[in-house]
């Protein structure tokens, strides 16, 4: 019998060699997050990030799944704020018209044609500044509505009192919407009406409220990468840190202040979900706002670096969204379950997943 000999080994250059060498797994991370620790995780390899967010993902999250969520504007335009990216502002001519709050029939049915779709949890956005208490009031009576369907219910309306995170706890919300943005450092070249504080008030009375809380923040507003790793460090080191962290990229509305940003390069976008997954482990990461433009490739890199929650539907608030269909193919050519328990929150009026 001959036997043949196998061909003798190819040499193999040194930095191939490197790249198919595993990362070590990270150590756990103990304390709250520094800017330079996460400026660092952002600056990795992009592949061993990758690889790193994936092994921290599987680890908290073996199902796999992606939840998701239905955002409706029930009360569109008209807002006093002067947010840089949105076309809901009093301030910017964007074509959008300001509107009356919706009617509790009409929320009703497009709950319900969400919940149809698969959607799980529903999120009412509405273009306050910050609602009055007789605006709670009707707020409560949508929720009381949404929750009647068994969905679950998230609301983004805007800064809110103490009484008024109660009041809606009370009428059965779940969950609070309310974006950081960006870093605390860059916050005022975006929105001038008010202070970085107040959001962070919001945030304290929802939580203390009993509230859970959807926060994350919009990248490709002319920030600086040092401006990213500070808008993680402040939603890692909130105690404790968001239930629901959308990552949003810029949808450049023409009208707004920053119609002509500089479009986010797709793998600085998926390193930011990475390191969000990285930093707040048990989260889910919402892959949100300007999805349409990314094309499969880099929703599914962004996937694979940890989000596991996505807007589902025709649009997010008044901005564009890939249609539902479309969504339902991407996630079974992933081999992805689609989770039909939960889905969540948008902060108010831009159609960023706030």
């Amino acid at each position: 019998m001959t036997t043949i000999a196998p061909p003798p080994a190819a040499e193999v250059p040194a930095q191939a060699v490197q790249l198919h060498r595993r990362p070590a797994a990270a150590p756990a991370h103990n304390g709250p997050w520094s800017i330079e620790a996460i400026q660092a995780l952002l600056d990795k390899p992009f592949m061993d990030l990758l690889y790193e967010a994936q092994t921290v993902h599987r680890q908290h999250w073996p199902a796999g799944d992606v939840e998701l969520a239905t955002l409706l504007s029930v009360k569109t335009g008209g807002c006093p704020e002067n947010c840089g990216y949105c076309p809901q502002s009093a301030e910017f001519d964007t074509g959008v018209k300001a509107e009356k709050l919706m009617s509790v029939q009409e929320v009703t049915a497009a709950a319900q044609a969400a919940k149809d779709a698969g959607a799980t949890r529903f999120c009412m956005g509405a273009a306050w500044r910050a609602p009055k208490d007789r605006d709670i009031e009707k707020m409560s009576e949508l929720i009381g509505a949404v929750k009647g369907l068994g969905m679950q219910t998230c609301a983004t309306l805007g800064m809110l009192e103490s009484h008024q995170a109660v009041a809606l706890k009370d009428a059965g919300l779940d969950y609070y919407n309310h974006n950081l943005d960006t870093a605390p450092e860059y916050y005022t070249d975006v929105v001038s009406t008010r202070q970085y504080q107040d959001r962070l008030d919001t945030l304290s009375h929802v939580r203390s409220a009993g509230i859970s809380v959807c926060c994350g923040g919009i990248i490709g507003m002319g920030e600086a990468p040092v401006h990213r790793a500070g808008l993680i460090a402040q939603l890692a080191n909130l105690q404790p840190y968001p239930e629901s962290v959308p990552i949003n990229s810029l949808v450049r509305v023409p009208g707004t202040p920053l119609a002509d940003s500089e479009p986010v390069d797709p793998f600085d976008f998926v390193r930011v979900i990475a390191v969000a997954r990285i930093t707040m482990p048990r989260a889910r990461v919402r892959l949100s706002a300007g999805r349409q433009q990314m094309g499969e490739a880099v929703q599914a890199l962004c996937f694979m670096a940890g989000a596991n929650s996505i807007f589902y539907g025709d649009k997010l608030l008044v901005t564009g969204n890939p249609d539902v269909e479309a969504d339902v193919q991407l996630l079974t050519k992933l081999g992805l379950p689609g989770h039909r328990t939960t889905a969540s929150a948008h902060d108010h009026h831009d159609g960023h997943g706030h």
